[in-house]
């Protein structure tokens, strides 16, 4: 008797097992770069403040941390570890994570930088939806808790998710370095000191 139970219970669990829920027309798109963030070490150095440091003019230290636009409320860096082809964060220049304790300065430059952002990426990648968002702190996902950044990314019909897996997604085929020359001449158009 507690055999047969045993193995009514075992069939159950197996039928559990080995239902699999389908999607029809799902593709995997794959995006190495995001491995390297997620497996490898973690900066022990804010890559925010040291773009903050970056001298005027160094283009290629600019182009190595992908620093697109710094004025004296902000700056402009490209997301090295993207969902979408022309991810970028708008960043206080102060390292800082409280928001309600921005300056009026920094306040303007976050949001006057996310709509010229926006703007930008639509020009260049041709996005037909955008995400604007910030996650403050570490339970709402914040990967630099201690630096608030907003977060600015094309998105396409089809993808309905903020993952960088999803059901026909489309990808940029360009590398972060391609995008930032693309970019990087769409910004320095913006000669007002914020």
């Amino acid at each position: 008797m507690a055999i047969a139970k045993k193995a009514a219970r075992s069939k159950k669990s197996a039928k559990a097992k080995d239902f699999v829920p389908k999607r029809p027309g799902r593709q995997a798109y794959i995006s190495p770069w995001r491995l390297r963030y997620i497996l490898g070490p973690k900066e022990q150095c804010c890559f925010f403040c040291e773009a903050a440091k970056l001298p005027v003019g160094d283009e290629p230290a600019w182009k190595d941390i992908l620093l697109l636009h710094r004025g004296r409320g902000g700056m402009v860096i490209m997301n090295r570890y993207p969902y979408t082809g022309g991810h970028v964060l708008i960043a206080p220049l102060r390292h800082t994570a409280d928001l309600p304790g921005l300056s009026e300065q920094e306040s303007h430059y976050l949001w006057q930088y996310s709509r010229r952002s926006v703007d930008i990426i639509a020009k260049i990648v041709n996005g037909q939806g955008y995400n604007m968002g910030m996650n403050l702190g570490k339970a709402a996902g914040a990967g630099v808790e201690e630096h608030l950044h907003m977060h600015a990314l094309p998105r396409w019909q089809g993808d309905t998710n903020f993952m960088h897996i999803v059901a026909d997604t489309s990808l940029v085929p360009l590398s972060l370095q391609e995008l930032w020359d693309k970019m990087r001449p769409l910004y320095q158009k913006f000669t007002d000191d914020l």
